[in-house]
């Protein structure tokens, strides 16, 4: 099937699989994706500001490390791969006109970063930090911190400087915000103030770097679908080494490749047998408000933990052999233990046995 002929609406998902990214029929003109980033604009033209990022369909949200235009990930172009998206992922990022836009101001704040050079003045390392410290697979915050802004979810302005400035612009760019107010007392202000500042400074005035290169653009990636929600789920794996199988195993039963093909005819006639995955995506709301309740962590962090277990025992072919009700319980408990030992730690781990 040739791009001019792969029509998203018809085609199954079997063949949207086997497609590739490159191929798919895609542009940002004339989606919901372009009235967002036209109204990003619009706020930064409220401020007296005259450089627009350009904007470009890609892999996933990013800034690229020193360049200056910002890439949406490709699948949000399109109302079938936002259901792809959903199906594989369990959620699509920047889904809604309210996250995208809270993305979009993010990635902003990169790229107006790199083209005025901005975390390359003295001042700007005096109120953020060094931008030259390491980025790690996992960060520790303080939920209760007034230092910070709150803009994404995850308290992100805590992960590392360039993201504390980023999230502060951010905050500082979302019109209707009376951000003197809210955050009257915190320490966030001063950082918040000096933005203000910064591009005060900047009214009118052209960037360094207008433009840059749109690196990992939709139109250049070769992989088909199939590999890409492989790759995305093997990265999500990685960040959580193979230490969660055998809780899992205590929990779900796992199959072969053999049993899973007789399990899956078999269940076509038995409606009380359902899969791992099925389970938690039926309570996915369920258990994140419980373990939500109990630990009083952030939902943002006990998702992305729920995503990628689920993500895990549909790749190992588990079921549900007993009890639903019991193994929903112990799946509870155990999201709620590591979740407890990231608070502590910064880690998503178990404690030793």
């Amino acid at each position: 099937m040739t791009p001019n002929h792969i029509d998203l609406e018809t085609i199954s998902e079997e063949e949207l699989l086997k497609t590739s990214i490159k191929d798919l029929p895609l542009v940002l003109e004339g989606t919901w994706l372009e009235s967002c980033v036209k109204e990003l604009y619009a706020q930064i033209d409220a401020k007296g500001l005259v450089f627009h990022p350009e904007c470009y369909l890609a892999d996933e949200w990013l800034t690229p490390e020193g360049e200056v235009a910002i890439g949406i990930p490709f699948y949000l172009a399109h109302p079938a791969l936002i259901r792809l998206e959903r199906r594989m992922m369990l959620e699509a990022e920047g889904e809604g006109h309210l996250w995208c836009m809270q993305l979009l101001r993010h990635e902003a704040g990169h790229a107006f970063s790199y083209a005025y050079d901005l975390h390359k003045k003295k001042e700007w390392k005096k109120v953020f930090g060094s931008p030259k410290k390491e980025y790690s697979g996992s960060y520790k915050f303080k939920p209760y911190s007034k230092s910070y802004v709150h803009h994404l979810d995850g308290f992100y302005a805590q992960y590392h400087p360039d993201e504390d400035f980023v999230e502060t612009f951010a905050v500082w760019l979302t019109p209707g915000i009376d951000w003197r107010a809210k955050y009257q007392g915190w320490k966030a202000l001063e950082k918040l103030e000096y933005v203000d500042s910064l591009f005060s400074g900047l009214k009118g005035q052209m960037p360094l770097k207008p433009k840059g290169k749109k690196l990992w653009q939709q139109q250049n990636l070769t992989m088909t679908l199939e590999k890409y929600y492989k790759k995305k789920h093997q990265q999500g794996q990685e960040n959580f080494p193979d230490f969660h199988d055998d809780q899992l195993e205590k929990i779900f039963t796992p199959l072969t490749d053999e049993e899973w093909w007789a399990f899956s005819k078999e269940r076509i006639k038995d409606k009380g047998m359902i899969t791992a995955e099925a389970l938690i995506r039926t309570h996915f709301k369920n258990i994140l408000n419980s373990v939500d309740r109990c630990t009083g962590e952030r939902k943002y962090i006990i998702s992305d933990l729920l995503r990628k277990i689920a993500l895990r025992v549909k790749e190992r072919h588990m079921i549900v052999a007993g009890d639903k009700t019991v193994a929903l319980m112990q799946l509870s408990v155990y999201i709620a233990s590591i979740t407890m030992n990231y608070m502590h730690t910064g880690l998503l781990k178990k404690n030793k046995t």
